[in-house]
């Protein structure tokens, strides 16, 4: 009997710290750099992910995902536009807290953001780079962002966007998306690993 081929994995690593991920303030397509903490979370991503053979490494053009993969060791990178954060729009730099004081209750995977992307907007952007990624039979690895890994992750289970909201992803984490017995079983392998105590 012939052995069966081991079925494809996708592996999803956000970006190091930046200024303004430790404020806990939106960011979307600013460009901020990592900070010297993101740095080195980076470089813990490279020695977690060395040895691993992977078919392709996609990244967000935006500096803090591709900085992060070539710390990472990955310097033969496919810039990605479809990766990029969710476009916060007039949210872009605020957190929280200050957004539900202009508009309480409002929930990123369910409002989306005005002068930005809507919800539906997001969501096909993440089935476009799905159905990219399915296309591959081997390992991939994926640099971006934590609101859209949450959405990628949501859609890759066949799930609304809405349940995104529920899969925190620290800085500099890494997850892996793949399979159960078959491609039509597609499930979570690892989420959220981390490589330091997290705050």
């Amino acid at each position: 009997m012939a052995k069966s081929l081991p079925l494809p994995e996708i592996y999803l690593a956000r970006h190091g710290a930046t200024v303004w991920s430790v404020t806990h303030q939106h960011t979307g397509r600013s460009d901020i750099p990592l900070t010297q903490d993101g740095e080195r979370e980076a470089e813990w991503l490279g020695a977690r992910l060395r040895g691993v053979p992977f078919q392709t490494v996609l990244t967000s053009p935006l500096v803090r995902a591709h900085r992060t993969a070539v710390l990472a060791g990955f310097t033969q990178v496919i810039g990605e536009p479809d990766l990029m954060e969710w476009d916060y729009g007039r949210y872009d730099g605020l957190t929280t807290a200050q957004i539900h004081a202009a508009q309480p209750g409002w929930q990123l995977f369910e409002h989306g953001c005005p002068n930005g992307e809507t919800v539906a907007d997001a969501t096909a952007r993440a089935d476009r780079i799905l159905a990219r990624l399915r296309q591959f039979d081997g390992k991939v690895l994926v640099f971006s962002h934590g609101h859209f890994l949450r959405l990628l992750a949501a859609r890759w289970l066949g799930l609304p966007a809405d349940a995104g909201r529920v899969l925190v992803l620290d800085t500099a984490s890494l997850s892996i998306l793949g399979y159960e017995h078959s491609r039509d079983e597609p499930v979570i392998r690892l989420w959220n690993e981390v490589g330091r105590a997290s705050p």
